[in-house]
Order: structure tokens, then sequence, then C-alpha cells
């Protein structure tokens, strides 16, 4: 074996051999992160070296199925929470409906009992009476209507908050006014025959709706149909005979009277509002009464 030439022996140039150490074996550090540890095999040289790796933690059968509970426990509270709101909802719609239109009937009615005013008996009062006694009926109603059209014409006020009811340019204003003024001309006290009393109950029933409409519309339109310099007058002599008519005060009543009269003195001359001389002579009466003596 020694004078085979195809072994490798060292010679006097060869650096010697040296022994590969072995490699260190990586210690097991502790800690939340290595839960279970599994040696690998390996080395050098055959030689088997220790390696260590951390591997995941399985979670419990029992977590998986109470995580899997919870979710389904929630959506079910969900979906509960969610159908008892639509029957609620749905349940609920007619009584609330019902609730807001009576409440918009009643602020309609209230609307309309303090514009005009009324003293006398009330709209189904006259219609059962109409019923009943067609010519008492429409006597009734005529003159509710006479005593709701004076009170307007003796208010300066009024006619300022709904100045298009006492314009007869205005297209509703001027049908009422004809209306009224036939039913006027039919009005008697005295018995009358038939002819005249299907007449004088088609004429009052007219003019009633007449009345109706030019006061809608002069509800709507107010002040808008005059210019911004005129608006600003009307609704200044408007809070002048407000703090008038409420005030305690018998000096700035007095000086509320006169700068509203002046007001309206100017206002007659440079726009179309027109003052009715009732509430003109109304005012006047006001003004003069606070007077000092």
């Amino acid at each position: 074996m020694h004078g085979r030439r195809d072994v490798w022996r060292p010679t006097r140039h060869t650096p010697p051999i040296r022994p590969i150490p072995p490699s260190p074996r990586i210690p097991r550090v502790p800690g939340p992160q290595l839960h279970r540890m599994h040696r690998l095999p390996g080395g050098f040289h055959g030689r088997r070296h220790g390696v260590w790796r951390a591997t995941r933690r399985v979670p419990p059968p029992f977590l998986l199925l109470l995580v899997v509970f919870g979710v389904v426990f929630g959506l079910s509270v969900i979906a509960v929470v969610l159908t008892m709101a639509v029957v609620a909802v749905v349940l609920a719609s007619p009584v609330l409906l019902t609730v807001g239109v009576t409440r918009l009937a009643t602020r309609r009615r209230r609307r309309e009992q303090a514009l005009s005013g009324l003293s006398g008996p009330s709209h189904g009062a006259l219609t059962a009476r109409a019923v009943i006694d067609p010519l008492a009926g429409a006597r009734s109603r005529f003159a509710t209507l006479r005593s709701e059209y004076a009170a307007y014409e003796c208010d300066a006020l009024a006619v300022l908050r709904l100045p298009a009811l006492a314009d007869v340019t205005i297209p509703s204003t001027a049908r009422f006014v004809e209306a009224f003024a036939e039913a006027q001309a039919l009005d008697t006290d005295g018995p009358v025959p038939d002819s005249h009393r299907d007449r004088y109950v088609a004429a009052v029933d007219t003019a009633w709706r007449a009345w109706q409409a030019a006061r809608e519309a002069a509800e709507r339109i107010r002040l808008s149909h005059l210019p911004e310099k005129e608006r600003s007058t009307v609704e200044r002599v408007v809070r002048l005979l407000t703090t008038a008519r409420d005030t305690d005060n018998d000096a700035e009543r007095h000086v509320a009277y006169g700068k509203a009269r002046s007001e309206l003195a100017r206002l007659e001359r440079t726009t179309t509002i027109r003052i009715p001389r009732l509430a003109q002579a109304k005012l006047d009466n006001a003004y003069r009464g606070q007077l000092p003596s």
C-alpha cells in the first residue's frame, strides 16, 4: 500500500492538518416565542450537530368552537334587533301618520281662526243650520262674513299684514268684492219669495267661497308684490302699531301711534297700499285718545 502512487502522502511542503472543531450547539432560549423545539439532523464530515427552530402553537379546539359560537351569537342578536326595529316602524307608521295629519289640520284651523277672528258660530254650526233652513243658514253665514270683513277693514294692522285683501287689482279680491256686493244687495230681513231666496242663498255661498279664496291668496302673497323699500316701510309701521297696542307706557304708545300715522300717510302717497277709511279713522281716534289733556 505504501508503494502505490495514487495514495496521497503529506510532504514537507504540505501544511499540517488541523482537526475541524465541532459546531457549537445552539442553546435553548426560553421565551414565549419558543414553545416547542425540534432537533434537526445536520453537520460536517459525517458529524451530526444540533439545530433548533421555533414552531407555532396550535390553539385548542375548544377555543375555535368558542370563537365560532361568539360570531354566530352576535350575528343572531343583530338580526333580531333589526327585525324588531323594522316591525316597530311598520306598526308605528299609521299612528305617526295620523298624529301628523291631525296636527296639520289643527294648526291650519287655528291659523284661519286667528286670521279671521271669528266671533260668531262655527262653520259646523252654520252648515247644520243651512241644512235645516237654507234661508236662515244663508243669513247667518252672511252675517258672519260681514263681521269678518268689517273687522279686517277696521284694523290697520291686519290690512298692513295682508294688503292684498284690500287691493281690488288682485283677481281674487276683486271677485270677492263683486260677490259680496251682490249678496249685500239681496240681503233682506223680512220674508222673501222662493225665487229671491234661491238667488240670495246662491249669492251668499258664492261670496263665502270668494272670501275664503281671497284670504288664502292674500296669506300667500303678503308683502311679496311690493318693492324692497316699500316692504321695509310696511314692516316698520307694523312694528310701531304692535308696540302701541302692547305697551303699558302712555308716552311710548303716543309716540308709536304718531310715527305710524306719518309713515302710513307717506305710504299712501308713494305706494299702492290704501288703508280703508274705517281703519284710518280708528287709528286717528286711538292717537287722539293718547294726547295729553
